[in-house]
């Protein structure tokens, strides 16, 4: 099942269970997915458009905490984290990037790019590899 059709009919799980914080997130997300689905002219989005929603929502949705400590939007991006892949562990990322760094790569630029196609924090990434390189 498509992610797009997944979200769709958890959405409406949500609905009939009557679980306001699900259905609020849930509507939400369909709605910038129709949005991207408008304004590009294509009918289906694939699955790596709607993680790019998805990730955009975990990443405001995480700001939003770190402000405010709001319980709402951590049971929110808890929501959203069940659709994304498993992220990789800081610990994970270390190794990886002492692995490049050890095979003769000292540009951050190049080193980033091993990480573009693997579920990571970009951030986590970028404080490693600052360190790594110091």
């Amino acid at each position: 099942m498509k992610l797009k059709e997944l979200i769709s009919k958890n959405y409406m799980q949500a609905f009939k269970e009557k679980n306001v914080v699900a259905k609020n997130l849930l509507s939400v997300v369909k709605g910038e997915i129709q949005t991207i689905e408008k304004n590009t002219g294509t009918e289906n989005l694939s699955d790596e458009e709607v993680l790019k929603i998805l990730n955009k929502t975990a990443k405001s949705l995480k700001e939003t905490i770190e402000k405010t400590g709001d319980a709402e939007s951590k049971l929110q991006l808890e929501i959203v984290e069940s659709y994304l892949p498993k992220q990789l562990s800081k610990e994970e990322i270390v190794a990886k990037v002492n692995e490049i760094v050890a095979s003769g790569v000292t540009n951050i630029g190049l080193i980033m790019k091993e990480f573009a196609t693997l579920p990571v924090d970009r951030k986590i990434v970028s404080e490693v590899v600052k360190e790594a390189l110091k």
